[in-house]
């Protein structure tokens, strides 16, 4: 994957990591960010040697939203097209079957808090804020988070984080679940590329079936939840990291998945 100016692309032992670099900006989105983050997810997705995803900003902030300074909507038409050209990659981060791990310092802001949802997890540091800030300048929440937010924090919840557009601390968002882990500043990239490491030793076929499973859980009833878990568990008995697991286990050995503890 050739490396974008606004976007950094670096892969180190299966792990893609990509780094909003727009730091002047804190990373607020523009065309060629917007334009490198899908051929990114694009290139992934292709790509069964990554099985690990890290997001991240450069510098001390993740992303402050879009770059409304850079944006030249003049009808309906245009602003639909100009957030149907977010929505394929969108939904290809969201379904994306393999771990990604957002690490959150300073703001995410607007499609930076929307972003940072997609992730299976977020790990931020104690200064880490996060808002809904759409309605100050009149716009719907986009990039997913009409999806993602109740999901993660509940309808009421979700109400009033966009409504009230207020700003959520670290450890407030800690508590409403959207981030999973806070970290000190200086170890906040090490922990969430640990995190990856670490999920990237799971079983591919299991951590892909049970996130795609997951992500239609809200939206299935019971027994529709129950023929996914039966299809997915046959899948999963066949697979070679399976029976490699199996007999590890039997022997005592080290497991082939551990969870990365600090």
């Amino acid at each position: 994957m050739a490396e974008q100016e606004t976007l950094r692309v670096d892969i180190a032992d299966g792990v893609a990591t990509l780094t909003l670099n727009r730091p002047e900006q804190k990373n607020a989105l523009n065309t060629p960010m917007r334009d490198g983050l899908r051929e990114a997810v694009q290139s992934i997705r292709a790509d069964r040697s990554i099985r690990a995803v890290v997001l991240r900003g450069a510098g001390t902030d993740f992303c402050s939203g879009g770059d409304i300074r850079a944006m030249n909507v003049t009808d309906a038409d245009a602003g639909r097209d100009r957030m149907d050209d977010l929505h394929g990659w969108i939904a290809m981060l969201s379904d994306l079957d393999r771990p990604v791990v957002a690490a959150v310092d300073g703001v995410a802001y607007g499609a930076g808090f929307s972003l940072a949802l997609l992730a299976d997890f977020i790990v931020a540091s104690p200064r880490a804020r996060f808002c809904m800030p759409f309605m100050k300048v009149g716009l719907v929440p986009d990039c997913g988070a009409l999806y993602t937010l109740p999901r993660v924090v509940g309808m009421a919840r979700a109400r009033e984080l966009v409504f009230s557009a207020r700003e959520v601390r670290a450890e407030e968002a800690k508590q409403m679940g959207v981030v999973f882990e806070i970290v000190e500043q200086e170890r906040l990239f090490a922990r969430a590329d640990q995190m990856a490491r670490s999920l990237a030793s799971a079983s591919p076929a299991a951590y892909a079936l049970t996130k795609r499973a997951l992500n239609q859980s809200f939206d299935s009833d019971l027994r529709a939840m129950l023929e996914l878990e039966s299809l997915g568990q046959g899948v999963a008995f066949t697979t070679a990291y399976h029976k490699e697991a199996v007999r590890r286990f039997k022997e005592k050995e080290a497991p082939l998945f551990q969870w990365a503890t600090e």
